[in-house]
């Protein structure tokens, strides 16, 4: 199988007019897509992310620490990473998350992952 990240990008405050209730069926939902993913063997690993950081580029000491996002509305919310024999099925895989049934701004990006650089083999590293 391949390996592919799923990037879930929705605006930063979908879910903000969420009701207790909504959030915790939310929340319920992606806990049992994350289990049909691990019983399917397709999840190596999900996580949400926390709505703020900064974005650094530069470089040769001329560093640059800034937003993130400079029009404060759309973020990466959090990833997926699983298994699956090819683009069409992460996309299926993809098609299935809860954003999409929560919420009407969700985009999910997703990439397949390079395991090797074909020009000098080298094999990138695993985690765990």
């Amino acid at each position: 199988m391949k390996e592919f990240m799923l990037l879930i990008r929705n605006l930063s405050d979908s879910k903000s007019a969420f009701s207790k209730e909504q959030d915790r069926e939310f929340l319920n939902a992606c806990k049992i897509y994350i289990e049909k993913l691990t019983k399917g063997g397709n999840l190596i690993s999900a996580q949400p992310l926390i709505r703020e950081g900064t974005m650094v580029s530069g470089g040769n000491n001329a560093w640059q620490h800034g937003p993130y996002n400079d029009d404060h509305r759309e973020v990466i919310v959090g990833y997926y990473h699983i298994r699956a024999n090819n683009l069409d099925e992460a996309i299926a895989i993809a098609k299935g998350n809860p954003e999409f049934e929560y919420t009407t701004t969700a985009r999910i990006e997703v990439r397949p992952i390079k395991m090797k650089e074909e020009t000098t083999s080298y094999v990138y590293p695993k985690g765990e």
